[in-house]
């Protein structure tokens, strides 16, 4: 139970957490209605997990992890959603004339008092991560709450087989919204929406990695896919063959975008929705996570007046974002910079974009032919998919002009010969190519729960077979926050090679991959794999992730 009315920032500065200045500062800049703590956060001043471990130590609050907790849905009708909402708070017992609840300030006595007031029992607090609670009131509140909605209409609509999925308070438009506000509040750059044989299951793809969120009822299957085709404007009635298209939608106060892709299965459609956030197309390159080694080598690349620079690595390794950073970094009211994407991701101010419609004729060559009579100063190629667009975009660049574009290739010394597969000359390579980029994503180490641990035989292996060393690492416990996974967030890692004369001799001679490598190791380029090492001894991410992720 909480003993007296001490304030959350001279607890802080009790347990040596923050000093006495930080603690100033924070409150000087704390906005109106924002809580302390958050600004903390946000300065990386302290963690969540810090946050809850001084309150749980010095005022006796219990913590609880709302993911593995077992909640009973008639507890959480005691306090209605809108109150859980303001203060951020979930009921999860009650035991005699007590209710326990999960708050993620235990210090907000309004809230607790607004409670008792509400449901007659005396409140005892426990404490748990702002995430946890998001995730818990849109579950139990939300999300539940809509599934029965739907559930209901669906059984009330069943002479007719035609229920709502048009109108703005329709169950299953509501409901819809609510999976892909969930997703948004994750974290999620994919959702997955996958029928099976006896259900029709939600999974999110988050830092990478898929994790099933929800089975829906087979019978709502038809419905839910319906409206979503309906926002994408897609042809409904069509389902025997593949569809892709676009939404729009403002979630938690933010545009996002979201590309959507439909695909026939024995069991119906499956449909997958890329989840991009506007703010990702604002990032400059300094953010992306390069070295300052690779970045110095990257930021002389993209200011050349002339030449290609790739970006390279499988789907899903971040390649359009690189992009977008380096568009938005090079880009001022003196270059005309024209794209040519399928599809165009990010909409960034003052760059001519260009989508492709293959079906009329659109196409990456096509494009990129056309884009050349507009006096360009700097073109950006959303992808050299065939010899005709490979060629079209080098002698593009020998006509004075930056080429930006991306392969498909598993590193940036592949990309020559990946070239060379299309058609294109050596002696064409050696006059255009100026540099590569490779790049993969990898997970972090969560911040909250990151602790100190000996380095592992099999990890002080792997150092020494790359010539590194080290005699601790950086793991996460696994926390409320990271869903018990240890990871938080993703980071790139990144080879970037600059083509220097050495390098076009031996691709003139068509010296193998290994003689190409060593030419460049004998420059200070470092693989993917030692990046990633680097970055693992740094204590940004683990050994583990790097060799799941990279295969050297």
């Amino acid at each position: 139970m909480i003993q007296g009315r001490r304030r959350l920032g001279d607890l802080l500065v009790d347990a040596k957490v923050i000093t006495e200045e930080q603690l100033q500062d924070a409150l000087a800049r704390k906005e109106s209605g924002e809580r302390l703590g958050d600004v903390l956060i946000r300065d990386h001043l302290v963690t969540e997990q810090t946050l809850i471990e001084v309150l749980e130590f010095q005022l006796g609050i219990p913590h609880v992890s709302l993911g593995q907790f077992p909640i009973d849905p008639d507890i959480i009708q005691l306090v209605p959603k809108e109150i859980a909402k303001r203060y951020l708070l979930v009921p999860l017992r009650k035991e005699k004339n007590k209710l326990f609840i999960a708050m993620a300030d235990p210090m907000d006595y309004f809230a607790i008092e607004e409670v008792r007031m509400l449901t007659g029992f005396k409140v005892e607090p426990c404490i748990a991560t702002k995430q946890d609670i998001y995730k818990t009131i849109s579950k139990y509140y939300e999300l539940q709450a809509t599934m029965d909605a739907a559930m209901s209409d669906l059984i009330g609509d069943s002479e007719d087989e035609n229920p709502d999925i048009v109108a703005d308070d329709s169950p299953i438009v509501v409901l819809v919204n609510q999976i892909i506000s969930d997703a948004v509040v994750q974290g999620a750059s994919d959702i997955h929406f996958d029928p099976q044989d006896a259900e029709f299951r939600i999974r999110f793809r988050i830092d990478g990695v898929l994790k099933t969120e929800r089975s829906l009822p087979k019978s709502m299957q038809n419905m839910v896919i319906a409206r979503i085709k309906i926002m994408g404007n897609l042809n409904i009635t069509e389902n025997r063959l593949p569809q892709d298209g676009r939404i729009q939608i403002q979630a938690q106060m933010r545009a996002i975008d979201l590309r959507l892709s439909t695909l026939p299965t024995i069991y119906g459609e499956k449909v997958v929705m890329r989840v991009l956030d506007t703010k990702n197309a604002q990032i400059s390159i300094e953010k992306l996570g390069l070295s300052q080694e690779n970045l110095t080598r990257f930021q002389q690349l993209i200011v050349k007046p002339n030449g290609i620079v790739l970006i390279t690595g499988p789907t899903g390794s971040g390649k359009s974002s690189t992009l977008s950073a380096t568009l938005n970094s090079i880009n001022n009211d003196g270059l005309n910079i024209i794209t040519v994407e399928d599809p165009v991701e990010y909409q960034l101010e003052g760059v001519n974009q260009i989508q492709v419609k293959e079906e009329i004729g659109l196409t990456f060559a096509t494009g990129l032919r056309s884009i050349l009579r507009q006096d360009p100063d700097i073109v950006m190629v959303g992808e050299i998919r065939d010899t005709d667009t490979a060629q079209i975009a080098t002698r593009a660049s020998l006509t004075g002009h930056l080429v930006l574009s991306t392969l498909h290739t598993n590193s940036a010394i592949e990309s020559i010969a990946r070239l060379k597969d299309m058609g294109v000359e050596p002696y064409l390579i050696t006059a255009s190519l100026e540099g590569v980029v490779a790049q993969r994503l990898v997970r972090k180490v969560c911040r909250d729960c990151s602790t100190d641990r000996e380095v592992t035989a099999t990890e002080l292996a792997v150092l020494r077979e790359h010539q590194l060393t080290a005699m601790t690492m950086k793991s996460g416990r696994g926390c409320s926050a990271c869903n018990n996974t240890g990871y938080k967030g993703r980071m790139a890692i990144h080879e970037v090679l600059a083509i220097n004369e050495d390098m076009r001799t031996a691709i003139l001679e068509n010296k193998n991959r290994s003689a190409l490598l060593t030419i460049a190791a004998n420059s200070g380029f470092k693989t993917l794999m030692i990046d990633g090492l680097e970055k693992a001894i740094a204590g940004s991410t683990t050994v583990e992730e790097i060799l799941r992720v990279v295969a050297d």
